[in-house]
């Protein structure tokens, strides 16, 4: 028997079978031998589910190969639609300007447009679509994700929200502390003006005094 890639059951059950119909063909069988092979080998190129779906046909049940293919197309036909379902989730990733917060959002309601989409899969598939060369805030949320692997999308969703909380925090901490600067620095600010504004109003009285001295001065001459 030909090396065969084992078939578990999770992926397309047609390509699995053209795989082992070529690999069997190859053999230099003569043409009777040809189903002979195909049906009495089958079970050999399966494992997990798929061999244990063969395991439970009902003895005598499969007369032909044609038969068997028709049987178990039929059984896994779902695993194609996940297939496809796992392909489309996998093409969310965020833009070159999305924000993270503007990513998630998107990533959730896609999320929810396919149908029996795995929880575990959403943990794989936003970490492979965060873009750390979109933010600091993407690139530090990826590198959380790699080294401690989420398993559900609650988690991931739990790890952005703590995240986003600390930088909204920090964030809040430095307004605080300008405001409190500003306040600190007002009362001077309106001291100085209240001096420049006092000079001011000063400087004409003194500016007509002076001018009173020397209008004294002429008089005490003559």
């Amino acid at each position: 028997m030909p090396e065969v890639p084992k078939y578990d059951g999770t992926s397309d059950p047609q390509e699995h079978i053209t795989t082992y119909t070529m690999a069997v063909k190859e053999n230099d069988l003569a043409p009777h031998e040809i189903e002979s092979v195909l049906l009495k080998k089958f079970g050999e190129t399966l494992t997990r589910g798929a061999l244990e779906w063969y395991s439970l046909l009902p003895e005598h049940s499969i007369d032909s190969f044609e038969m068997l293919v028709d049987s178990f197309i039929n059984a896994h036909v779902g695993a194609r639609k996940v297939q496809a379902q796992k392909a489309d989730i996998f093409r969310i990733a965020q833009g070159e300007s999305e924000l993270l917060r503007e990513f998630v959002t998107r990533f959730q309601k896609e999320r929810m447009f396919l149908s029996i989409v795995p929880d575990e899969w959403a943990p794989e598939v936003f970490t492979k679509g965060l873009n750390p060369r979109g933010s600091d805030a993407s690139r530090k949320l990826k590198e959380s994700l790699l080294e401690f692997q989420a398993t559900t999308w609650a988690d991931v969703h739990n790890r952005y929200e703590s995240k986003i909380r600390i930088k909204d925090d920090q964030v809040g901490s430095i307004s605080s502390a300008n405001g409190r600067e500003n306040n600190r620095e007002k009362p001077k600010d309106d001291y100085d003006a209240d001096r420049r504004t006092s000079r001011g109003q000063f400087l004409p009285y003194e500016h007509t005094k002076g001018r009173g001295r020397r209008r004294d001065l002429s008089w005490s001459k003559q």
